[in-house]
């Protein structure tokens, strides 16, 4: 498998564990220093993969998620280095009956460690996030 192809199935993975709350899956997705900034969403920065799977089993550990990424971007900037930007689209129902739909974008970097494409830097940025309350 080629690398572009490693990293679209790597953006995959994130997407499939965090939705089925796979923690122990998600994990695997981040180089152990990853730094993750979600400040755009309400969010915050975390460093570290195991504080990132700490802070997202908190946010969204029991809200019913479903998230989309299309048409990346993706640039190798060396052999073991590369970048890109995804559209996504999410949805977010929480046990109360809030729900989130929202649109933006992940930016992030990659690192290839022992032959695995990892993602080192995760920012998501919003362009639009439509908020309803229950029963709305």
């Amino acid at each position: 498998m080629d690398d572009l192809e490693a990293i679209r199935q790597l953006k995959a993975r994130y997407f499939r564990t965090m939705d089925t709350k796979d923690w122990a899956a998600m994990r695997q997705v981040f180089c152990s220093d990853v730094v993750m900034d979600s400040t755009a969403s309400g969010g915050a920065v975390v460093a570290g993969a195991d504080n990132c799977i700490s802070f997202l089993q908190r946010s969204i550990g029991d809200v019913l998620t479903v998230h989309h990424g299309h048409m990346p971007e993706i640039e190798l900037t060396s052999a073991v280095t590369a970048s890109g930007i995804w559209a996504m689209e999410d949805m977010l129902r929480w046990p109360d009956g809030r729900e989130l739909h929202g649109y933006g974008h992940y930016i992030e970097t990659y690192q290839k460690a022992d032959g695995q494409w990892r993602i080192k830097t995760l920012k998501l940025t919003r362009l639009r996030m439509d908020m309803s309350e229950p029963g709305s």
